[in-house]
């Protein structure tokens, strides 16, 4: 079989090896499709190679069938549609007593910490599996695990019917978060910098602004301000990874509101402690996501509620994931999915 491995120095590369048997409660998946995030750019950059042991086969976004159940496997038969929630937990340290697997203190993420998907056959634990819903295609399925990231930071934030929520950054994430508060049933702002993703953004419905632009336009305080008379922003996910975007939070959030941490920020940056005081507003962080969220990301697909499928703006074959890549870099494009396999 064909697998793309990060080979270090920025370099993906194509190599061929033999696909692993299914052991005892696991399964064979047959990879379909696998999309390309920031956080698989931070492994070819370098970042996370106190992680991954080169040449590391990467991806967590995927779609796909079963391909061979192992001993012991039930509920789940060849040609099954699935995706896979890619987070393995110990289930023994304090976060995993307390409730909080997904945040294990010893939390292995499959595609860094393990092999990925990248790969035309894929075998994982049978645990980690979840099932599509009838009628969604496994093109559309890769887009399943960052739509259980915005579900999940939606959730965290307590967000509710018909209070307003601002949006900082319109990247697949930020476009997904502001879908999901828009099915909660909030009023959504957007702010952007990049003119095609406030585009992306607009079709899509959301109203947008432009941070950088000059005078009443790029004023996202006055913004705010005019659409809750002068209250603030009931909830605000930063989401751009910008520095001066955590201060832009805290500015624009209403006395207690929320301001959600979805953008890794490698960095610590400032924070107007004295806003957060003074307004007692609430600061939490949402890494990953629960089980449930993944369940719910599903039926959003299935229904139609997410038209997610919108964001995939390339697809190209295993062979070429390093071109994939240089797209995602470039800016140019959205969503990047690797086709691995034919579509069942």
């Amino acid at each position: 079989m064909l697998t793309a491995a990060y080979a270090g120095h920025q370099t993906m590369t194509v190599l061929t090896a033999e696909p692993r048997p299914p052991g005892p409660g696991e399964v064979q998946i047959r990879v379909a499709y696998v999309g390309l995030c920031g956080t698989d750019l931070h492994v070819l950059h370098g970042a996370m190679d106190h992680r991954v042991t080169t040449p590391a086969v990467i991806g967590h976004e995927m779609s796909g069938t079963v391909a061979a159940v192992g001993a012991g496997v039930e509920g789940w038969a060849p040609g099954d549609p699935l995706t896979v929630m890619p987070l393995v937990w110990d289930g023994t340290c304090p976060a995993c007593r307390a409730g909080h697997r997904h945040i294990c203190q010893h939390l292995s993420f499959v595609g860094i910490d393990e092999p990925g998907a990248l790969q035309e056959y894929w075998t994982v634990p049978a645990d980690l599996l979840v099932p599509l819903a009838p009628g969604i295609a496994l093109r559309e399925a890769a887009l399943v695990e960052p739509l259980a990231v915005a579900v999940h930071d939606v959730g965290r934030s307590g967000l509710a019917a018909g209070e307003t929520a601002v949006v900082l950054g319109g990247g697949p994430i930020g476009m997904l978060i502001a879908a999901v508060a828009r099915h909660q049933g909030a009023r959504v702002l957007l702010s952007e910098p990049d003119p095609a993703r406030r585009a992306d953004a607009e079709a899509w419905g959301f109203e947008t602004l432009d941070p950088r632009a000059d005078g009443p336009d790029g004023d996202l305080a006055g913004r705010v301000d005019r659409l809750t008379d002068g209250a603030g922003a009931d909830v605000v996910f930063e989401v751009s990874g910008a520095p001066a975007a955590v201060l832009n939070a805290t500015a624009i959030a209403k006395v207690r509101g929320t301001v959600v941490i979805v953008a890794i920020h490698p960095r610590p940056v400032p924070v107007d402690l004295q806003r957060v005081f003074w307004r007692e507003l609430r600061i939490l962080g949402a890494r990953v996501y629960e089980r449930e969220d993944f369940t719910r990301a599903v039926q959003l697909l299935a229904d139609g509620t997410v038209p997610a499928s919108r964001l995939i703006s390339r697809v190209v074959p295993l062979d070429a994931v390093a071109e994939g890549f240089a797209s995602l870099e470039s800016g140019q494009a959205m969503k990047v999915l690797v086709q691995v396999g034919a579509e069942a």
